[in-house]
């Protein structure tokens, strides 16, 4: 979506074979990374030497109440969904800072302080934890130039959520309820979220900072 726009794209994920699958695209460059690691985004951002948007989309969802989530559960998903963010907002904020502009754009969850979900016990603690982190980020740098929001959406048919639904014990019925909660009778598209990004990376959301914007086809009503 962004390249679409022309913006010059540094893809980067964990998974080297998908990301292969975006080096097709013109203006996506790809690089591997884990974003729980300090050091390899350091040296990432020393490759890199302006940055205009920031996209922290990189998550887990741990399925369980608080009984069934062990200890290196809570970790890893407060590691991946809440660590990853504060690191690779600490690492490229001063390079935006310096440019007197910037914006950082946090994946968030409809799942989190917006709204209690069943089985989702971490993964929404860590959700809540990224709004607080985004509002933070804006009010301590919005005199600087430095824009910050976050998009909550609600469930995304993606093909991390179709393996979910394919490990349940029965996958038609586990694909029937996840529909079964949306009002709008289907699932958002990734584009449709991928769309809310460009928007908020775009001159067209110029006044907005410190929000968390909700697209979840009205589950939360």
């Amino acid at each position: 979506a962004f390249a679409k726009e022309g913006a010059k794209v540094i893809a980067t994920d964990i998974n080297e074979s998908k990301l292969q699958e975006l080096q097709k695209y013109p203006g996506i460059q790809i690089q591997v990374l884990d974003v729980t690691k300090k050091e390899q985004i350091e040296n990432l951002a020393k490759e890199i030497e302006r940055i205009d948007v920031l996209c922290n989309i990189a998550g887990f969802v741990h399925h369980g109440t608080i009984l069934e989530c062990e200890e290196q559960d809570w970790d890893f998903t407060m590691n991946l969904n809440v660590r990853s963010m504060y690191l690779m907002i600490k690492t490229f904020l001063p390079k935006m800072l310096k440019q007197k502009s910037g914006n950082i754009i946090n994946m968030s969850s409809v799942a989190s302080s917006i709204k209690g979900v069943v089985n989702r016990c971490v993964y929404s603690t860590s959700k809540a934890a990224v709004i607080g982190l985004t509002k933070s980020v804006a009010a301590d740098f919005i005199e600087q130039g430095i824009r910050c929001n976050c998009i909550c959406p609600g469930t995304v048919d993606t093909p991390s959520l179709q393996e979910r639904i394919q490990a349940q014990p029965n996958p038609e019925q586990a694909l029937k309820d996840f529909l079964a909660r949306q009002k709008t009778g289907r699932m958002a598209t990734a584009e449709e979220v991928a769309h809310l990004f460009v928007y908020l990376a775009s001159d067209e959301s110029a006044y907005m900072t410190g929000n968390e914007l909700i697209i979840d086809g009205g589950w939360s009503l």
